[in-house]
C-alpha cells in the first residue's frame, strides 16, 4: 500500500517544482477538512476543503482520503494531474506568490473543467500520420 501522506513532487516546466501533500483534519469544533499544501521556493499554500452544504470532503461516509465533491462533481488530491490543474488555476489568479490559506472550493468548478476537458483530450485517438481529415 502507497503511503498518501508522503511529500511528492510536481514538476510544472524545466524550471519550476512544487512540492504536495495531502491531508485529512478535522477537530476543535471545524467539519472535515481535506488540505492540498504546496511548497515551492520556501513558501507554502495550503488549498484548503471544508465539508458543508452540498459539499464533502475526505474519508467519512462513502469517501476516501483526498476525495473532494460536491453533488455533482468528485476530484481525487492525490491524482497528479488533479494537483497540476490546481497549481495551474491558483498560478493564473496568482495565488501562489506569498504563504497562505486558500478556499479549496473557489478554485473547484475551473479545476473541474480543466480537468474533465484534459481526460477527453487523452480518450480522444489522433489520427495516424499522413491520414486524410475526416468529412
Amino acid at each position: 500500500m502507497s503511503d498518501h501522506r508522503r511529500r511528492r513532487r510536481l514538476v510544472v516546466d524545466a524550471t519550476t517544482a512544487y512540492t504536495w501533500t495531502v491531508r485529512h483534519r478535522h477537530g476543535d469544533g471545524q467539519p472535515c477538512r481535506e488540505i492540498l499544501t504546496l511548497g515551492r521556493g520556501g513558501r507554502r499554500t495550503r488549498i484548503v476543503f471544508r465539508d458543508g452544504e452540498g459539499r464533502y470532503s475526505g474519508g467519512g461516509g462513502y469517501g476516501h482520503s483526498g476525495g473532494v465533491g460536491d453533488r455533482d462533481h468528485h476530484l481525487n488530491l492525490h491524482e497528479p494531474g488533479v494537483v497540476r490543474a490546481f497549481v495551474d488555476e491558483a498560478a493564473r489568479r496568482d495565488l501562489l506568490s506569498r504563504d497562505g490559506e486558500l478556499d479549496g472550493w473557489e478554485l473547484f468548478p475551473a479545476v473541474v473543467a480543466a480537468v474533465a476537458l484534459s481526460r477527453a483530450a487523452a480518450a480522444t485517438a489522433e489520427a495516424p500520420p499522413g491520414c486524410p481529415p475526416g468529412p
